[in-house]
């Protein structure tokens, strides 16, 4: 056990070419998984303001019309 900590320089100690690619693949997967949400963002139809939203009633009140 001696030896191997004697071999070991102090202070030598980096990611190297292993850490380099976990980051450089999480920056990939977030740079898709935002371009994807942004896709489906867009797709999304938004109400504009003049148009009178449709009531739905709550639970416990008739519905209108007397329709069951």
């Amino acid at each position: 056990m001696t030896t191997l900590l004697v071999l070991a320089p102090r202070g030598d100690v980096s990611p190297g070419l292993l850490g380099f690619l976990v980051v450089a693949a999480l920056g990939a997967a977030l740079f898709l998984l935002i371009k994807s949400m942004n896709k489906q963002i867009s797709k999304i139809e938004v109400p504009y303001e003049d148009e009178e939203p449709q009531r739905r009633p709550a639970n416990g009140e008739p519905k209108p019309n007397g329709v069951h």
